[in-house]
């Protein structure tokens, strides 16, 4: 299947998207040096790097899947909270190459603080505009949105989609690290298809169990459990152990790792000194899924994206280590200075989540459901009901 990547970043969720099997026929992207690492990992004649706004979506065609990241910054809740008057609102323009492409499906994905009450009828919005892409944006963006809350989406004659949004933990799907982000799917209605979120494969209290009762997982990496062995406290009252996976941490993601410090032959595994511990800012445990990592403010990577030892020293990431956590393939090449490179890589989507959502979308869009039951298009006319969307 074919599909174009908007707001590519270094391309952690193309990335996964490929291995699950789709084509990206276009990459755009305005940041040269993510268009940089795009052209090293992907295929460099199709890459766009510039402005989304100056992309002409009509020279492509047969696209089956639109992904990609929205910037982040005018939800974030380290920015300055500003939604759709933040002019790095790219929501319009994602919006756009659906209504050009109209796709078999789409899925973008966002931070966590799309989600919070301040900005609850924006994203409402946006989920309106995405489920009728060719219905015109004129005016104030609240009248539009009433107008959209008119619209019965059973009986809706334009292009639809069946849209669907979830905040999910990377770790829950064998990501080493705590990432929680929002995931928007889109499927057109007309193809009679039904998204649902894959269940989790991992668990904290899987990890927990495995540290704290069985000790499974000393066990495994051949140390002796400690005295004091995990992040979080925990009492356990259930008699078996739990089902699913334990959630991966920077030991494992990092097993076999050599220190930086010593001689390898990592291009990117190299040592950068100045990590220190401030409030807010201590780093990620090695017995732990790692705390999120960022791309932090100004072109700085946050004071989070460092390890912490038993001791209490702590040290930067090496960019090999943050491509590791970001379950980039080990030979992923990331361009730019050691900053630069931290800042993609905080940006991109897991490879590993980006590979499951993206199999689960292949098979969804390549399984046939049964049809359901419509009304009887004999005075349909007459049965037009326009309330509110159901969506909202």
């Amino acid at each position: 299947m074919r599909s174009l990547e908007l707001f590519s970043g270094a391309g952690g969720l193309a990335k996964g998207l490929e291995i699950s099997g789709f084509r990206h026929v276009a990459f755009v992207e305005c940041n040269k040096d993510a268009c940089a690492s795009l052209r090293q990992n992907f295929h460099a004649a199709r890459v766009f790097e510039g402005d989304v706004r100056h992309y002409d979506f009509s020279k492509i065609s047969d696209i089956d899947v639109v992904a990609g990241g929205p910037p982040c910054q005018p939800f974030s809740f380290g920015g300055k909270h500003r939604a759709s008057d933040d002019v790095r609102d790219m929501f319009p323009y994602a919006i756009q190459a659906i209504e050009t492409l109209k796709p078999k499906a789409f899925i973008f994905e966002n931070v966590k603080g799309l989600l919070r009450p301040s900005f609850q009828d924006y994203f409402k919005y946006i989920l309106a505009r995405l489920s009728y892409p060719e219905v015109p944006a004129d005016g104030n963006w609240r009248d539009h949105l009433n107008r959209l809350h008119t619209i019965k989406h059973t009986y809706f004659q334009g292009v639809k989609y069946n849209v669907c949004y979830k905040l999910i933990n990377a770790a829950d799907y064998g990501v080493p690290q705590i990432r929680e982000r929002v995931i928007i799917v889109g499927i057109r209605s007309d193809l009679e298809r039904h998204w649902v979120f894959p269940e989790p494969t991992h668990s904290k209290e899987t990890l927990l169990w495995q540290q704290e009762v069985s000790g499974g997982y000393w066990a495994a990496h051949g140390i002796k459990t400690p005295e004091k062995c995990c992040a979080t406290p925990v009492v356990h009252t259930d008699l078996f152990a739990p089902t699913l996976l334990p959630w991966r941490t920077v030991r494992d993601a990092l097993r076999n790792v050599p220190d930086p410090t010593v001689r390898h032959a990592i291009p990117d595994h190299i040592f950068r000194d100045g990590a220190r511990v401030y409030p807010g800012h201590t780093g990620s445990t090695m017995d732990w899924p790692a705390k999120t990592i960022k791309a932090g403010g100004h072109g700085v990577p946050g004071g989070e994206n460092m390890l912490r030892y038993e001791n209490g020293k702590v040290r930067y990431l090496t960019v090999y280590e943050a491509k590791l956590l970001q379950t980039f393939p080990p030979d992923f090449i990331i361009s730019g200075s050691w900053g630069e490179a931290l800042r993609q890589i905080g940006n991109a989507v897991p490879v590993l989540l980006a590979e499951t959502m993206g199999e689960h979308l292949m098979k969804t869009l390549q399984t046939s459901l049964k049809k359901h039951t419509e009304t009887a298009h004999i005075g349909l006319k007459q049965a037009m009901d326009y309330t509110n969307d159901p969506h909202f």
